[in-house]
């Protein structure tokens, strides 16, 4: 919590800048028609509100005249101007809404095809919780100032600046008064705005981290109950989420304190200058018109000004979230496409290369996962790579993957460094079995075609039949159309796994990666897994990632790893006969350990 503590310190003081919402000129510039066709109609309804009080001036005026038909004609403006007043308020609604709801779809669009493309190193960085509370709570706040609180804003400021002209021309004496009163009222806007941009971001903040705390819990919430951490979890979320509720509580305390000084001191002030306006209607310096069209206009500025007061609040809480989505949709990310990419030439031989590769993970900087690395795979070579848990196995499988790039040496296909090529290019070329297979919450159909989207049905069964998956999925309430839930909860980890294989097998590409990817299957289903795995290495380049080395005794090479380093290579009797460390996990595995005793 430190380190994300230390983070959105800076991130608050950076807040302070509503112009912080210039960020979303990107987002409005496509749809300008529909943002002045929203001024034009914003526009109108202020000139509309504004000519108002001089149709009530001159029917109060000729009250008791005896030409009745002249205050008809007043009483028919004044309905005059209330429909154009209706008509453009529905108007001004309309656009601002439509342009506020396509902007923020747009916004989240664009943060999810940023996000989506981002490689590993940056979620080490930021919790996935915390990316979904940008894509929402914060969209909403852009929401609701697009589509209401810029407009309202925009609309106060015309009636603001149209009523003081107004009332300069209907009394320049008592618009004196009521402009000596206006200092006042800005001074705590300024002061007690600036605490609440703070505080509002902070608010953010804290919302964000529930959301993590949240989501963190709930995606683990079966190892939560196994380790019957439901207390602490409660615990921890709670206290997150009452961070978050103070944050809120003082953000709401300092509004409402702003609320009260500007009203008291707004209305004060009109109730004053209507004294003195009273008294010169007494004098007959004023007609009780120009005083009841002066008390309009002083009442709609002082309105608005209390309006402006309350939206500012608004504001400052969407520049907040908007600099937030705007960090992120410019996040550097530490692996990059080239900008002139060497495509992968085709057909893909498979052919894989390590040079002298040294790696260490960013959260683990004084480790190296990998320390000068050389292996070469032959195309269609199965290679087995073993070793203790943390040898650098899955970093080899991370690295071909390009989900991180080495601080030094090179990973080549077929002789081209990835680093050269554009990664959507070269994963074409890739499936991958992991070892613990993400399942989406859809069909058993659309988990297997996830790896090849273009196949058709047939091509899905029979991929599901070499995987060993066919019978299981058949025996589902809808077989192949049956909701898996999301993760896979419906499905135990060897039928995730059987799906994960038979996805793999329909890419049908020509690098094959298994990362334990029979570790979770019975030893009938991974016999017949494992005779597909042999048909599909056949005419493929495959690493297989493996502790059970029974899963491995067939492969052209195994390839021994110990702390980031190849220490031995060969076929299995060969390192059995050798010694070493292949030789002394043999014999745990396959004698139980006895033979060293």
């Amino acid at each position: 919590m430190a380190r994300r503590g230390s983070a959105t310190q800076e991130e608050r003081a950076a807040s302070r800048r509503v112009g912080a919402l210039r960020g979303l000129w990107p987002f409005i510039m496509p749809y300008r028609w529909l943002a002045t066709a929203a001024v034009l109609a914003l526009v109108l309804t202020a000139c509309v509100s504004l000519a108002l009080p001089l149709a009530v001036r001159r029917v109060v005026d000729n009250f008791n005249t005896d030409d009745a038909a002249l205050l008809d004609q007043y009483f028919a403006a004044a309905l005059g101007i209330v429909a154009l007043l209706a008509l453009g308020t529905a108007a001004r609604y309309y656009f601002v809404t439509r342009l506020g709801e396509r902007v923020v779809a747009d916004i989240r669009r664009a943060l999810f095809d940023r996000v989506i493309g981002m490689s590993p190193s940056f979620f080490e960085r930021i919790m996935t919780g915390e990316v979904l509370s940008r894509l929402t709570t914060d969209t909403t706040l852009i929401l609701s100032v697009i589509g209401s609180s810029a407009s309202i804003a925009l609309r106060n400021l015309l009636i603001l600046g149209g009523g003081l002209v107004l009332m300069l021309l209907t009394s320049a004496k008592l618009a004196g008064l009521v402009l000596l009163i206006v200092p006042a009222v800005i001074v705590p806007i300024v002061v007690l705005g600036r605490r609440l941009r703070v505080l509002s971001r902070e608010n953010q903040d804290w919302i964000a981290a529930s959301s993590g705390n949240a989501s963190e819990a709930l995606l683990a919430v079966q190892t939560v109950q196994s380790f019957t951490h439901e207390v602490i979890s409660r615990g921890t979320f709670g206290e997150v989420t009452e961070r978050s509720f103070e944050s809120a509580r003082r953000r709401i305390a300092t509004r409402a304190v702003m609320t009260v000084i500007v009203i008291f001191l707004v209305f004060s002030g009109v109730v004053g200058v209507l004294w003195i306006g009273a008294t010169d209607v007494r004098s007959g310096t004023m007609t009780a018109g120009e005083l009841v069209q002066f008390v309009i206009y002083a009442i709609m500025v002082a309105g608005a000004v209390g309006a402006l007061s309350e939206i500012w609040g608004e504001i400052q809480r969407a520049a907040g979230a908007t600099e937030r989505l705007v960090e992120l949709l410019h996040a550097a990310d530490a692996v990059q496409d080239p900008p002139v990419p060497v495509p992968l030439p085709r057909p893909v031989a498979g052919r894989i290369t390590f040079e002298d590769v040294t790696f260490h993970y960013p959260a683990r900087p004084g480790a190296a996962a990998l320390n000068g690395i050389t292996l070469d795979v032959a195309p269609g070579e199965t290679v087995a790579l073993v070793g203790p848990s943390g040898a650098g196995k899955t970093t080899i499988i991370q690295l071909l993957q390009r989900f991180y790039d080495p601080e030094s040496g090179a990973v080549r296909i077929d002789g081209i460094d990835l680093r050269d090529m554009a990664r959507s290019d070269f994963r074409r070329a890739i499936a991958m079995v992991p070892q613990d297979p993400a399942i989406f919450a859809t069909t058993a159909r659309e988990n297997i075609r996830f790896g090849r989207p273009e196949a058709t049905d047939a091509e899905v069964e029979a991929a599901a039949r070499a995987a060993a998956a066919h019978e299981f999925i058949a025996a589902l309430p809808q077989g192949y159309d049956t909701q898996v839930g999301e993760r896979g909860v419906m499905l135990s980890g060897g039928q995730k796994q059987r799906l994960a294989i038979a996805r793999a097998i329909l890419r049908d590409a020509p690098i094959l990666l298994l990362d334990e990817a029979t570790s979770a299957l019975d030893a009938e289903s991974e016999r017949a897994v494992q005779e597909a795995v042999e048909r599909l290495a056949q005419d493929r380049t495959t690493l297989i990632v493996a502790h059970r080395l029974a899963t491995v005794k067939k492969a052209d090479r195994i390839v021994v790893f110990d702390q980031g380093r190849i220490v031995a290579s060969g076929t299995h009797d060969s390192l059995v006969a050798e010694g070493g460390l292949y030789a002394r996990l043999a014999r745990l595995q396959f004698t139980d350990g006895s033979a060293a005793a």
